[in-house]
């Protein structure tokens, strides 16, 4: 996991056990209860820990949410297969595995309710979740490249936008599927997807 600690901060040094506890009590507390219910003061007591140290940690809920549920898709990893077909699929599974965990499904779903109506938290959602999850596209169209599979982009600016749309494509397909369609990103429906996004590469 990413370290949190904002630059230039100066004092205790943090506990890596007790972000842990926090990030997953944080977790607990939205299935159980909900984005509307949830408290700072409830996630110190699950987490075993005073309230003064979330608050020396995060600014309030809507930074502490963001960040536990950015947690889990930090625990994506793109598959080395042997193929583009294969990476995409590998990893798609994994979202959808991510997304079909209760806390996930619960924290994300509230977070961007929450963040039609605040600026700043949409931002951190896009920071702290969408930004830092662009790594997997970068890492497997350069691994694609190198194999043959995709032709190089020399133009940085261009490559830099080919990745937003194949993420906002795949992310956007996975998260419609599984928490708005309430269907299953099953392996059949998977594959089915990776052919067409890969005509979509192949024709651009």
């Amino acid at each position: 996991m990413q370290s949190r600690t904002p630059a230039g901060r100066t004092g205790r040094p943090r506990s890596a056990a007790a972000d842990a506890a926090i990030l997953a009590a944080t977790r607990q507390a939205l299935v159980e209860l909900g984005w509307s219910r949830l408290t700072l003061g409830d996630v110190a007591t699950r987490a075993g820990v005073a309230k003064t140290t979330l608050y020396r940690r995060w600014a309030g809920k809507h930074e502490l949410v963001v960040d536990a549920v950015a947690e889990l898709f930090d625990e994506l990893e793109l598959p080395d297969s042997g193929s583009l077909s294969a990476d995409i699929e590998g990893v798609v599974l994994q979202f959808a595995a991510i997304l079909a965990r209760p806390e996930a499904k619960s924290g994300l779903m509230a977070a961007v309710a929450e963040s039609t109506r605040d600026d700043a938290l949409r931002e951190r959602v896009r920071t702290s979740i969408v930004e830092r999850q662009k790594r997997l596209v970068m890492e497997g169209r350069s691994r694609a490249q190198s194999r043959g599979e995709l032709p190089p982009e020399p133009d940085p600016a261009e490559a830099a936008r080919t990745a937003d749309l194949i993420f906002d494509m795949v992310a956007g397909a996975v998260v419609h599927r599984t928490l708005v369609s309430g269907q299953p990103a099953d392996e059949e429906w998977v594959r089915s997807f990776t052919r067409v996004l890969l005509q979509g590469l192949a024709s651009a």
